[in-house]
């Protein structure tokens, strides 16, 4: 089986080529990526690609599977950007596939393009997948998956696989997290010498943390294995205020929506940090996820706890953990983050 992983210097698809590579069912893994690493992985070949002008029928060709990660979260101050790779770039990766007749799409996309759903429910994967108004993220991945609607449409023996996963963290990919969600002026000094001090006690913020390597086992799964359709991926327990406060060793502090929205919309607005406001948008509206279809059919669990991942995710900001890839490898950040700064903090991709 040969499989080409778009995305795969991030950090799912630096776990997944991991796993790939050592699957007995995988002969060939490619990892395509806008920056080639400089590390050669046995049992990997890499293209060098962007979705959003290259021409991708040549990296498709010849494969068995492809998985699509690839996605671009900055800069959040241009969204006509964004668009570009993560909507075009996927109908451009989507319209490869069907002119090369790859038998299967595996494709990464999110509990952020649901629906919000009644407080305490968690949805299925029949659940509408409209997104969030309010986030540009949410928008984008609720997009994609009318883009993928049409590809079965128009191409029903291509099998496509949806994972729909809460949010992912390993320590590995902490810097680059860092970088993407709270910018250059982060205290990570705070964080390695204290810990996190406060977590919002906000109404509606009830998250689902899920390690990395649990995902890229998920995406394994359906790469070896003849399944369709779409699969929640998450870890229990849900990190409520109270799971966050004892797993982190913090103090919940209470935060009304609209001044936890607000913050961030000033922090935004003043440069300070480079998260749209519209992820605050997507927090506290995005549905809890069932995953019982994953694990009947996947034969999938997870091997970490939510609440462990997160305190070890959070140790690992604190101590500036990365990996050797572009998007993950601290030396993107440059000398006192200087490259960050020079990114408007949020105004061009990093």
């Amino acid at each position: 089986m040969r499989v080409v992983v778009f995305g795969a210097t991030g950090n799912v698809g630096t776990s997944l080529v991991d796993l790939l590579r050592n699957d007995p069912a995988v002969a060939e893994v490619v990892g395509v990526a806008r920056r080639r690493p400089d590390a050669d992985i046995a049992g990997v070949s890499w293209r060098q690609a962007d979705i959003a002008g290259d021409d991708l029928r040549p990296v498709v060709a010849g494969a068995d599977v492809v998985v699509h990660l690839a996605w671009l979260l900055q800069p959040s101050r241009d969204q006509a950007e964004q668009w570009r790779t993560n909507v075009v770039g996927t109908r451009r990766v989507l319209d490869a596939i069907a002119a090369e007749e790859v038998p299967a799409l595996l494709y990464a996309s999110s509990v952020g393009a649901y629906s919000p759903a009644p407080p305490g429910m968690r949805v299925t994967e029949s659940w509408p997948t409209d997104g969030v108004a309010t986030s540009p993220y949410s928008r984008q991945k609720a997009y994609t998956e009318r883009q993928l609607d049409a590809l079965e449409a128009a191409h029903p023996r291509t099998r496509v696989v949806r994972l729909r996963p809460g949010l992912i963290i390993k320590p590995a990919a902490a810097t680059q997290i860092r970088r993407l969600f709270a910018g250059p002026f982060a205290p990570t000094a705070v964080l390695r010498l204290f810990g996190l001090p406060i977590w919002p006690a906000t109404r509606g913020l009830n998250l689902q943390f899920v390690h990395t390597d649990d995902v890229a086992d998920a995406y394994r799964r359906a790469v070896v294995n003849d399944v369709h359709g779409a699969f929640n991926i998450a870890a229990e327990p849900i990190i409520t205020a109270e799971q966050a406060a004892r797993a982190l060793g913090a103090w919940k502090v209470p935060v009304p929506r609209p001044l936890l929205r607000g913050a961030a919309a000033l922090t935004w607005h003043l440069r300070l940090q480079p998260a749209d406001p519209g992820w605050i948008d997507l927090a506290v509206n995005a549905p809890l996820l069932a995953t019982d279809r994953a694990r009947d059919e996947l034969g999938w669990s997870p091997r970490h706890r939510a609440d462990d991942a997160l305190a070890g995710f959070i140790r690992a900001v604190g101590r500036g953990e990365d990996a050797a890839t572009p998007p993950l490898d601290a030396d993107s950040s440059g000398p006192a983050r200087t490259h960050e700064l020079a990114t408007g903090v949020g105004g061009r991709s990093t």
